[in-house]
């Protein structure tokens, strides 16, 4: 319009058959000033055309394949898992179990309903309604070990509970309750274990106020990543070399120094403070109390064979 003094229409028709590369001729003569001002038209608007077609195309392309090659990386790692455990609820709850089972080194998989921002840790969520069959299915539930629900709400809780327990009888799940009357239910749906965050919030509340000595070494004892002392359990399995055995003949507080504080039978009856001569059984779990490299070396202790 401004070079050849064109109307408006057949300055638009010009210029779109030039960006499409169409290559009409021209509606009237071109002077010297319109032909360099179509080459410029050609190289710049051309070029950005293109590349902003091939720009969009790889975007789009590259955020498919990205999220086909990603589930399907999720999907083997997943296949993978064996005696795993699954967190159903990747909030700031699901969270913190998350980070001390990848501190102790145990594989999970959460998951979370709603959309998240992965982590900077390589962890591996699923996203899915954990109160689907299909999701817990997905997870593997068949080959895991236990099951940690907790989801907001109590209702969300004890059907993850009814549907996990059937799809695996032999699971160990430990349910979150919110609401008071809640844990009897989900005990009788077959949770194993029934957690309160509320109640153990207030008795630790409590508790720092009329025994903060205690407090501070249960927390100093059970802190993650503490060298200097450390509460551990020690399964007994078959066939270990401190069965039959008393604690005085095992040695453990002689030379180890490390403190039994309790036994966990097998039937689930549970003995504070054993003396030198209780006997170490099959199927025990020593509550022990001492320096992580000690606790270490009676690991190995344990493990080896008679």
């Amino acid at each position: 319009m401004l070079i050849e003094g064109w109307s408006f229409f057949d300055s638009l028709y010009m210029t779109i058959i030039t960006l499409s590369t169409v290559g009409y001729s021209e509606l009237s003569g071109l002077s010297s000033s319109g032909r360099i001002f179509t080459i410029f038209l050609i190289i710049g608007g051309v070029g950005t055309v293109l590349y902003s077609l091939s720009a969009g195309a790889r975007f789009i392309l590259e955020g498919e394949l990205q999220e086909l090659f990603g589930r399907s990386r999720l999907e083997k790692r997943i296949k993978e898992l064996k005696e795993h455990y699954i967190i159903c609820g990747f909030g700031r709850m699901g969270k913190i179990i998350a980070k001390e089972l990848k501190n102790k080194g145990i594989n999970f998989i959460a998951i979370e309903k709603n959309p998240i921002m992965r982590e900077k840790e390589d962890l591996l969520i699923l996203e899915g309604d954990a109160t689907q069959d299909e999701t817990l299915k997905e997870c593997g539930i068949e080959r895991a070990k236990g099951l940690i629900t907790v989801l907001p709400t109590d209702a969300e809780n004890l059907y993850v509970v009814l549907s996990s327990r059937e799809l695996n009888p032999n699971l160990f799940i430990v349910a979150r309750a919110g609401e008071e009357g809640s844990e009897q239910k989900l005990l009788r749906a077959g949770a194993d274990r029934v957690v309160s965050p509320y109640h153990i919030g207030g008795l630790r509340i409590a508790h720092t106020v009329l025994k903060p000595a205690v407090v501070d070494f249960i927390e100093f004892a059970t802190k993650t990543g503490n060298i200097d002392l450390q509460i551990e359990e020690i399964p007994i399995l078959e066939g270990s070399g401190l069965i039959g055995l008393t604690l005085d003949q095992c040695g453990i507080g002689r030379e180890l120094g490390i403190i039994i504080v309790a036994i966990k039978r097998a039937t689930g009856e549970m003995k504070f403070n054993p003396t030198f001569r209780t006997t170490i059984k099959s199927g025990d779990t020593l509550i022990v109390l001492g320096e992580v490299s000690k606790l270490k070396v009676l690991e190995e202790k344990v493990m080896a064979k008679k």
